[in-house]
């Protein structure tokens, strides 16, 4: 799903990321601030899924909150976190399909006791006929 770039708010921090001395001079870290609740690109549906779904990615003003350091420049790590965030609201609004309930045809019914009747012969067979034959005696 495709959230609009104008309800995602960027801020930018250092990187404790790869980067050598550039790191202690570049903003690089990108930090994204999104709130489902306000959000137009979600129905009343996707956005009670959303917030069910990624309820603990929540901070307390209803934000997600998704930050990338893992690039040493800052538009690959906005990239990043704008992927991250499409790819949580594909998992959070992913509805499986409904299970059909159906009975075992008549065929599988009669293979089944078929093979439970067979594995029963065959367990008999093992045991002695006296031992079977007390067995009916008591």
């Amino acid at each position: 799903m495709k959230v609009p770039l104008s309800e995602i708010e960027f801020s930018f921090a250092r990187s404790s990321g790869p980067g050598g001395q550039n790191v202690n001079k570049v903003n690089s870290k990108a930090v994204l601030r999104w709130c489902p609740q306000t959000s137009e690109a979600l129905s009343e549906e996707g956005k009670a899924r959303v917030l069910e779904k990624l309820g603990g990615m929540l901070n307390q003003e209803g934000e997600i909150v998704i930050s990338s350091d893992r690039y040493r420049d800052q538009p690959r790590n906005k990239a990043d976190c704008i992927k991250i965030l499409e790819e949580k609201l594909a998992q959070a609004l992913f509805v499986p399909k409904k299970r059909k309930k159906t009975k075992p045809s008549y065929s599988s019914q009669k293979r089944s006791e078929k093979s439970k009747k067979k594995h029963s012969e065959k367990k008999q067979g093992r045991t002695s006929w006296s031992a079977r034959k007390s067995r009916f005696e008591d």
